[in-house]
C-alpha cells in the first residue's frame, strides 16, 4: 500500500472531492461533469461512487476554465488541451531519445 508521503506527492493521487476541486479551479461542479462528458477528464470514482480528482485534473479542469472564460466553447478547448498535452509528452520523449542518443555516443 502507498505511503501517506508518496501519495501527497503523487500528482495523480484522487485527492480532492468534487466539491473541493472545484472550488480550486474556480468553476461549477456542473463544469467539472462536463469535462468529464467531453473525456477531458475521468475522475477516480470512491467506493461510494463519488468522484475523486487529481492535481493533474485540477491543472487541466483549470486550462479547459481559462480557454473557456476566454471565449473557446469547451468542446474546442478540451480537444486543444489534448493536443497541448500530447505536444508536451512528445517532446518529453524526444528529449529522452536524445539523451540516450548522446550518451550512446560517447560510450
Amino acid at each position: 500500500m502507498a505511503q501517506p508521503d508518496d501519495m501527497l506527492d503523487d500528482e495523480n493521487y484522487p485527492a480532492y472531492t468534487m466539491g473541493r476541486a472545484a472550488e480550486i479551479v474556480g468553476v461549477s461542479q456542473d463544469f467539472l461533469r462536463r469535462l468529464g462528458e467531453a473525456k477531458l477528464i475521468d475522475p477516480f470514482r470512491s467506493a461510494g461512487g463519488h468522484r475523486r480528482y487529481s492535481r493533474y485534473q485540477l491543472r487541466l479542469a483549470a486550462r479547459a476554465r481559462e480557454l473557456c472564460d476566454e471565449g473557446t466553447d469547451m468542446a474546442a478547448a478540451c480537444r486543444i488541451i489534448i493536443l497541448e498535452d500530447q505536444l508536451e509528452e512528445a517532446l518529453r520523449q524526444n528529449e529522452r531519445y536524445r539523451t540516450a542518443s548522446r550518451t550512446t555516443e560517447t560510450l
